[in-house]
């Protein structure tokens, strides 16, 4: 049972990866779209759920908090160190479109300069997006145990999860394609991203059948998943949507991102 519903997750990520990929012409409202759907799982799903199942505390601060803190500076230690072993090589700038179009990103690839996918954010390392989406994929797997061992409590347990996981996994896909192909990556690359977080909670929920998650390491992990997250919100996501198109159509975008999550929740509870 709780691999048939991991099918429906299965969907609605690759519907999620769809939405991204269509969207090209509005750019802003994609990445303000993304920032709310990030910033909404990681504060109204990701970090409730951890300081619930480990809520140890380590020197009076929580685990999963220390965990998320530490998951976000990571973050950015690892972006700045990408960065600089980019900028002291080559830095991956989108090719040019004008006046060549297609020729002039020809002209450049023919020339030996590195060039990225248009839509990508300048001068970002491909390897953080790729270490993003990688993570999502990780957060995808979770979601499959979760409704894996949600069956093993109840038909209610079963359902209230199936929604939210369902549900949230249209973001889930919609941030994977997005975070992957904003940091320069191939369009192959992000297509195969999202192949894998889309699998992933089929493979997550059919573990269940072999083996059990402890809390305590479930909610270290989404803790420090979610402080990676919000980091790349916050630091790359929100500030590059806001950036040449500081409209009140993709803070609208952002908002609405983070009200979608907090419906998904409140749905499942």
């Amino acid at each position: 049972m709780p691999v048939v519903i991991a099918l429906g997750a299965l969907v609605m990520t690759l519907l999620g990866g769809w939405t991204a990929h269509r969207v090209t012409d509005r750019r802003h409202l994609i990445l303000g779209l993304a920032g709310g759907l990030m910033l909404g799982v990681v504060g109204l799903d990701l970090l409730p759920e951890a300081l619930e199942v480990a809520g140890d505390e380590v020197y009076g601060v929580p685990a999963a908090l220390l965990c998320f803190v530490g998951g976000f500076l990571l973050a950015h230690a690892v972006e700045r160190l990408l960065a600089e072993r980019v900028a002291a090589h080559h830095v991956v700038r989108p090719a040019p479109v004008a006046p060549g179009g297609a020729g002039a990103r020809a002209e450049a690839s023919a020339a030996g300069r590195p060039s990225a996918p248009a839509s990508a954010l300048p001068g970002r390392a491909p390897q953080v997006g790729l270490t993003a989406a990688a993570a999502m994929v990780g957060h995808s797997a979770m979601d499959g145990v979760a409704l894996g061992l949600a069956a093993q409590v109840s038909d209610e347990m079963t359902l209230a999860v199936a929604v939210a996981v369902i549900a949230h996994d249209f973001a889930d896909g919609f941030n994977t394609y997005t975070l992957t192909s904003l940091y320069g990556n191939a369009r192959r690359k992000a297509v195969l991203m999202l192949g894998a977080d889309a699998v992933a909670p089929v493979v997550g929920a059919a573990s269940t059948l072999l083996f059990t998650v402890p809390d305590q390491a479930l909610g270290i992990y989404l803790g420090f998943f979610g402080g990676v997250l919000l980091y790349l919100a916050a630091a790359d996501i929100l500030p590059e949507a806001h950036h040449d198109h500081p409209a009140l159509s993709t803070l609208g975008c952002t908002v609405a991102g983070v009200g979608f999550v907090w419906l998904v929740v409140g749905a499942a509870h």
